[in-house]
């Protein structure tokens, strides 16, 4: 019989979520998680928010690859938003010398960029619904010996959100 030995220190979760996703990722895209992570660092303060990395082809064929037979680098999509894309083509140069750098080779040749929506919309909360009946009472003998008004009305908004009903 083998003995299995006990793992020494603590495995962190995203150690665990990077083996599953990273496979999956460099499958259907060619990127992994790590790309996606450093991306903000990578892009800079000036394309970090309006830009994100989509995928990375390479070149598979012996056609695509050239005459020589060696390697050759990929080619990153990049997600821009709006009129950030004509700035963003104007640093690119820049932009693949930083990917490589974080690669450590010349992984990227080339940079498409496509428009569209990087961020989602955000969802609008809506205020809870007044309560009504007994849940008005039970919150209001749950906050009736607050002192403070302030508090108070932070906690009578927080009961509100906990003891609505809730829409499936």
């Amino acid at each position: 019989m083998r003995e299995e030995k006990p793992r020494r220190g603590v495995v962190q979760i995203s150690e665990v979520a990077n083996g599953l996703i990273d496979p999956v990722l460099a499958k259907r895209a060619g990127i992994n998680t790590m790309l996606l992570g450093s991306w903000d660092e990578i892009a800079g303060p000036d394309f970090a928010d309006c830009t994100r990395p989509e995928r990375i082809a390479w070149p598979r064929r012996a056609s695509e690859i050239g005459a020589d037979g060696g390697y050759q680098p990929g080619v990153l999509t990049i997600a821009c938003e709006g009129a950030r894309a004509l700035f963003l083509t104007h640093a690119q140069g820049e932009l693949i010398q930083r990917i490589n750098g974080f690669f450590g080779f010349h992984a990227i040749g080339q940079v498409r960029i496509v428009q569209k929506p990087v961020a989602a919309p955000p969802r609008a909360n809506r205020p809870p619904r007044p309560l009504t009946g007994e849940a008005a009472r039970l919150l209001e003998t749950m906050v009736e010996g607050i002192e403070s008004e302030g508090l108070k009305k932070a906690l009578t908004r927080l009961g509100t959100a906990v003891l609505s009903p809730q829409k499936k």
